[in-house]
């Protein structure tokens, strides 16, 4: 069965993580806002292209952002939307075009979600992701993948994750209302393990 996931979370909350395990396990697209646009940038709408909002630094607007996801999971063969949708009117849209088998958020604490965001280290050269207490690299510093140096990003330190999560809530607090009202959505424990966490989503799918 080709799955069409919804995964919804907070930054920090293992979204990244558990997608990239779900598409492996289930044979399904893994699904970005980030990478759908990169991919499709020069596609035509009647608001113009994303490449001629992210060149100018701007805000991909919500009606090319719709029609770029909506070209992507029409693309797949059974998906899991990772990223998206971030505000009511996508979720609403998203609701319209697709129906999901699924729709699982990751519910973390928000003193864990800060711990998580600013203990994150990416390498410079490859960009692998690691983690001072959950994934730390073998050698302090220096990436397992290609040997690069690690770094914290600027928007991993603690004021800028609790904008970011100030901002997610805002935003994503009717997305998650939108889609317990549909009678969609399953709240899963994201505190845990990550293989415990995906455990517990593969529980979900099963049902």
């Amino acid at each position: 069965m080709s799955y069409r996931i919804l995964l919804l979370g907070a930054p920090g909350a293992g979204k990244g993580t558990q997608s990239t395990k779900l598409a492996e396990e289930y044979g399904v697209e893994h699904v970005t806002t980030g990478d759908a646009l990169r991919a499709n940038k020069d596609m035509e709408t009647e608001y113009g292209t994303p490449r001629s909002f992210m060149e100018a630094g701007e805000l991909v607007p919500d009606p090319v952002v719709n029609e770029i996801v909506e070209a992507a999971l029409a693309d797949a063969d059974g998906f899991v939307l990772d990223g998206y949708p971030r505000n009511l009117d996508q979720a609403e849209y998203l609701s319209e075009i697709t129906d999901l088998d699924a729709v699982i958020y990751l519910d973390v604490d928000e003193e864990v979600l800060v711990d998580r965001l600013t203990g994150r280290r990416v390498c410079d050269d490859c960009g692998a992701n690691f983690h001072v207490d959950f994934q730390p690299p073998e050698e302090e510093g220096v990436c397992d993948e290609c040997g690069g140096e690690l770094i914290q990003r600027d928007d991993d330190t603690e004021e800028t994750a609790r904008e970011r999560l100030d901002v997610f809530y805002e935003n994503t607090e009717p997305v998650i209302e939108h889609f317990r009202d549909e009678g969609d959505l399953v709240e899963v424990d994201g505190e845990a393990a990550p293989d415990e966490v995906f455990e517990r989503i593969g529980d979900v799918l099963d049902e």
